[in-house]
Formats: C-alpha cells, sequence, structure tokens
C-alpha cells in the first residue's frame, strides 16, 4: 500500500529539518553575514547565497547525537595578488580574532566551518566572481592552493527543474528519504551532492505530464529509485557521473570500485523492499514492509 498520510508524517517526524532548526539556522547565517560584512576581510562582497542541500531544500534532520549543516557562499570580487589560500586563510583569521567565533571556527580544503556546539555548523566558502576579467565563479582549494571553476546557481535551477517535473516535490522528498536511509542504516556511501545529482538525472521533460508515476510521495520513491537500480544495474564498474551544470567535474570521482558496488548492491536491495512494501494490500503487512526499508 502505498499508505500517503503515513509518509507525509514520516517526513514531517523523523526526516525533515524542524522549523525551530532552521529558524536558528537562519539566524546564525545572518549573524556571519554581517560579521563578515563588518570585518577587515579585504574582498568587496558582491552577495551571499545558500548554497547545497540547505540550497536545493534536501537538508535532513541528523541523527541523534550528530550536528546537522549548510552550506553558505559569499561572492565576492578578485583581490589583486591573492592567491586562493588567502581567501579562505585570511577569512579565518578574521573569525579567529573575535570573541564571538574564536572558539567556533576551523579551516577545511574549500571553506571556513563555524560549529555551534554539536548542534550545527555552517560552511563558508568563498566564490571569487570574473577573475581575471573572465565571466567565472571560482571557489578556493586551500590545499592545492587551485581556483576552482564552479556554478551553485546553476545547478540549483538545474534540481528545481526536475523537481518540477516530478510533481509534488517528488525529487526532492525522495532525496530526503534515501539521505536518510543513508544515514540511519550506514550501509552504503554517498556523498549528497553526489547522490542528489543521480536522483536528478533520473528526471526529464517527459515526467512534467506524468501524473502516474509521481502521483504522492511513496509513487515518486519507488519509480525513482526503480530507475536508479535499472541504470545501476547497466553499469559495468564506477561509471562516470558528471556534475550537469560543469561537465569538466567528475563527481563520482569519489567511488573505488568496492564502493560503487556496495552501492548498487545496498540501491537494488532497497528496490526490492520497496516494490514489495507498496504492492502489500495487506495495510497492516505494509506498514511493517515500509519500516523494513527505513
Amino acid at each position: 500500500m502505498k499508505l500517503v498520510q503515513h509518509f507525509t508524517d514520516f517526513l514531517n517526524e523523523s526526516v525533515n529539518l524542524n522549523n525551530t532548526r532552521l529558524e536558528q539556522l537562519h539566524k546564525s547565517a545572518e549573524a556571519l553575514k554581517t560579521f563578515i560584512r563588518g570585518s577587515n576581510w579585504k574582498p568587496k562582497i558582491k552577495k551571499f547565497g545558500a548554497q547545497g542541500s540547505w540550497a536545493h531544500r534536501t537538508i535532513i534532520k541528523p541523527i541523534v547525537g550528530n550536528a546537522f549543516d549548510a552550506d553558505l557562499i559569499v561572492f565576492v570580487h578578485p583581490v589583486d595578488g591573492w592567491d586562493a589560500r588567502t581567501y579562505l586563510g585570511e577569512l579565518r583569521a578574521e573569525f579567529a580574532a573575535s570573541e564571538t567565533y574564536k572558539d567556533k571556527v576551523r579551516r577545511f580544503s574549500h571553506c571556513i566551518t563555524i560549529e555551534y556546539a554539536g548542534e550545527r555548523k555552517i560552511d563558508i566558502a568563498p566564490c571569487v566572481v570574473d577573475r581575471q576579467g573572465f565571466i567565472t565563479r571560482e571557489v578556493c582549494n586551500f590545499n592545492t592552493n587551485e581556483f576552482e571553476l564552479t556554478r551553485p546557481n546553476s545547478y540549483t535551477k538545474w534540481i528545481n527543474e526536475r523537481d518540477a517535473w516530478a510533481g509534488l516535490s517528488g525529487l526532492r522528498k525522495t532525496t530526503r528519504l534515501l539521505k536518510y536511509l543513508r544515514d540511519i542504516k550506514t550501509t552504503f556511501t554517498c556523498p549528497s551532492f553526489l547522490l542528489t545529482t543521480l536522483l536528478g538525472y533520473r528526471i526529464d521533460a517527459a515526467d512534467a505530464n506524468n501524473d502516474k508515476d509521481f502521483a504522492d510521495t511513496p509513487t515518486a520513491l519507488k519509480t525513482i529509485v526503480g530507475r536508479l537500480d535499472d541504470w545501476l544495474q547497466a553499469q559495468n564498474g564506477v561509471p562516470s557521473i558528471l556534475n550537469p551544470v560543469l561537465t569538466s567535474e567528475t563527481l563520482s570521482d569519489v567511488w573505488d570500485d568496492t564502493k560503487f558496488t556496495n552501492f548498487r548492491a545496498k540501491i537494488h536491495t532497497y528496490r526490492e523492499w520497496i516494490d514489495d512494501a507498496y504492492a502489500e494490500p495487506d495495510r497492516d503487512e505494509s506498514i511493517g514492509k515500509w519500516r523494513r526499508v527505513f
């Protein structure tokens, strides 16, 4: 059975990030924007923007004991003489000199992270606009000291388009459910950006009028996971999965043969379980089978 209301309740109660945490996230992000604007960080700020699961509206509630994280991108004009490391190093130095943030700040390869006592983390990534006179958007890699092309707004538009085709936020809700399944079961490895892209590739313009396969949340889940499994079973070895808006970036480089083979096998198993729960005519039996999935 589809058990549509059960899925609505499950998403609201167990999967979706609740409104209180979303409000905390927005307040923290606004405070960070205010701090950066008022700091001595040299780059001229063009604008801020949400990135990743926050921007795509696929952010989920963390497993108990873990923090949830969100990505904030700060678009800046280039500074003469600055290399990629300097943008991140100088931004970290501003936060490290602050009484408010000095014990919360950490630096990673492409961002600095503000950690709020295990409750939430916000990654702040500088994005340099139109460096060297070209129309580009580039993030900074501290480890390699290189600027790397990025197109976060184009990717968000790509996700929005496919989610609209899937109807009733079918792509977003399926993405959240599979991220929850990944996190709660820990049986496969797939970074969120790669997982979101894999699912997005399973939707195309022909689905805009496909009321049958995307009638509701459990039907969309069954459809998308089924398509993903069909595609995965046809692959021999790790496939080349490209960023749809930046084809020079191969997202599947994070996988080796072992990780990919395991992902393919687990998705096949979960596809069988989902199909079984969906087709089960007895309500109580169906509930038990859906619980086996999640």
